[in-house]
Parts: C-alpha cells; sequence; structure tokens
C-alpha cells in the first residue's frame, strides 16, 4: 500500500472515530458528505467530491434532497453514491413517520400536527395527506392522496371521500406541504377545505382540520379562523 493510501485510510478512520466519540455536532457541513461518502465510495478521496456537491447545490440540505440524476452530474458520484445520499432521505422520513405512529390517539390539534408533520420531511414537491380517526381520536390510517397543489382540480374529492368511508372514520384532517416554506394558506386552500368537509359531511364524517406543513412548523385553518366544520355542516 502506497504512503498516499496510508494517508487517505487514517484520514477516513479518525473521522470515523471523531464521530462514534462527538457525534455530528462539530462537524463541517463537508465533513458530514465525506463521512457518508465513505460508505458508497471505499478507494476514494470523498472530500473533493464533498465540496463539489455543496459548491453545486449550495448547502447540505439541498444536497440531501436533490434528485438521483442530479448527484450523478457532479463528477465522482456514480449510481450507487447517488442512490445512497437518496435513500439517507428516504430512510430519516420513514423513521420519522414510524416513531410518530406510536401516538394512536390524538386528542388535540397540536397532536395531529406533529403527527403528520414527518410525513412531508424532506419532500420537494407538494404532496397532500389524509388522516383518518374514529370516535375516540384514535389514529385509523394516514394515506398520501397525492401530488401537486391544492385546489378544486388536483385533490380527487370523491376518491378522499371514498378512503374516509374506507377507513371507516368518524373525522379526519387534510394536510399538505408548502415546499417554499411558507405555510400561509392560499384562497384555494381554504375553497378546497369548504367543498371538502361539505362532501364529507354528507356522509357523516367531519373535516376537522386543514394543515399546512412547512419546514418544522404547521399553520391550522381552523385554529387560524379560516375554516369552521360547523359553518359547512350548516350548508347541507
Amino acid at each position: 500500500m502506497s504512503n498516499k493510501e496510508n494517508l487517505h485510510g487514517g484520514h477516513r478512520q479518525r473521522l470515523k472515530n471523531r464521530f462514534l466519540e462527538e457525534g455530528l455536532e462539530h462537524f463541517d457541513d463537508h465533513q458530514v458528505l465525506e463521512l457518508l461518502l465513505f460508505y458508497c465510495i471505499p478507494r476514494q478521496d470523498t472530500n473533493p467530491i464533498a465540496h463539489a456537491l455543496l459548491d453545486h447545490f449550495g448547502s447540505l440540505s439541498q444536497v440531501m434532497e436533490a434528485p438521483p440524476s442530479e448527484l450523478q452530474k457532479i463528477p465522482g458520484m456514480g449510481e450507487a453514491s447517488a442512490a445512497f445520499l437518496s435513500l439517507i432521505n428516504s430512510f430519516t422520513r420513514y423513521y420519522q413517520v414510524n416513531r410518530a405512529s406510536s401516538l394512536v390517539i390524538l386528542n388535540t390539534l397540536e397532536q395531529c400536527g406533529s403527527y403528520l408533520m414527518p410525513f412531508f420531511y424532506g419532500r420537494r414537491n407538494e404532496t397532500v395527506y389524509l388522516l383518518c380517526l374514529d370516535a375516540k381520536c384514535k389514529v385509523l390510517c394516514c394515506k398520501e392522496v397525492g401530488e401537486g397543489s391544492v385546489n378544486s382540480a388536483s385533490v380527487p374529492i370523491r376518491r378522499i371521500v371514498e378512503m374516509a368511508l374506507g377507513a371507516n372514520a368518524t373525522s379526519a384532517i387534510l394536510a399538505h406541504n408548502h415546499p417554499s416554506g411558507l405555510a400561509f394558506p392560499s384562497d384555494e386552500d381554504q375553497l378546497t377545505t369548504r367543498q371538502l368537509a361539505i362532501a364529507l359531511a354528507a356522509v357523516d364524517i367531519t373535516l376537522v382540520d386543514h394543515m399546512i406543513i412547512a419546514d418544522d412548523e404547521f399553520v391550522s385553518l381552523r385554529q387560524s379562523g379560516r375554516y369552521n366544520p360547523d359553518d359547512c355542516r350548516l350548508l347541507l
């Protein structure tokens, strides 16, 4: 083994040992990427690749959220390493959803919001979910409805009603994300909420709320005064 290979191997081991002893709290962004790339690029200096990724995408979070096809455009990034970085983001979302699932009774809107947020972790596109609850506020299911902005065209109201009926739900909460990071509800968000609430009320299911998720916060249309379930029931 050459001196260069010995030096490179020593650097890898030192970085791994540092992580095991300290965690990632004091790592720089490029060192975090270096460490991750160790496990999919075994015999190459990953420092230049980490810097190239950050230079191209702008931040660690944007690297982790980039499509595999874009990651592969960076010199040194192959199909396997691009898939590995993308897997981390998807795995984190899966882990957070799995962890949140241990809370099966959701008695407050705050609990509902905290339960829903992990479903949107790292998503680059607007995605719509329906959370179905029974009469005791027990979670029956939380299913993806589709991708796209929330308006009367992209949210299939009939399908949502069928999903809620199929889950034998007493109540439901609609949720979608704003990848822009701004959780302010639009006029279309409010219109769709009312239309869905009326359709669900017709089959004796209450649309409790519509929540908009942005990064690590959520906005409740009900709490913000933009939606009242009772108003929709009066229209029937």
